[in-house]
């Protein structure tokens, strides 16, 4: 790991850092009008509502029914308060009929394009290698980049 950032585990607190980051996902891939909390409905109220319903539902499935996991990255050494998130990857373990074991599906994985090309992206690979052997799979994350 590098000094210049590190990955952790995503835990409850940081629902909203990750709902940013897919915001920024959702730009990069052009995307934005499929995330429904989105500064640009007009009315405030409902976009707390929207806001807080993604954010309540986003803890949900990664929290208390973990239906899926998720890594962070973030700037400055690990154990050094106050590093920007910069980075996030979201997977879940499926079951291969074929092979008969479980196996690790990367969802998404998002950089910020100015953190790009520092090996951050490498690094989000091998905790998501460490996590499917975790769990005696032999199925890596494979990548499909659509856009």
């Amino acid at each position: 790991m590098s000094s210049q950032y590190h990955l952790r585990p995503a835990e409850p607190k940081d629902v909203p850092v990750l709902l940013e980051l897919i915001i920024g996902l959702a730009d990069y891939e052009k995307a934005r009008d499929s995330v429904q909390a989105t500064p640009e409905i007009v009315d405030l109220w409902h976009v707390l509502v929207f806001f807080l319903s993604n954010i309540i539902q986003l803890h949900k499935n990664l929290f208390e029914t973990p239906y899926a996991h998720a890594l962070i990255a973030f700037s400055g050494p690990a154990g050094v308060a106050g590093g920007e998130a910069i980075g996030f990857a979201i997977y879940f373990f499926n079951f291969s009929t074929w092979t008969g074991k479980p196996g690790l599906y990367l969802e998404d994985l998002y950089v910020k394009p100015d953190h790009r090309a520092k090996g951050i992206g490498k690094a989000f690979f091998v905790e998501l290698s460490k996590a499917a052997q975790a769990k005696a799979s032999n199925v890596y994350p494979v990548v499909i980049v659509m856009s």
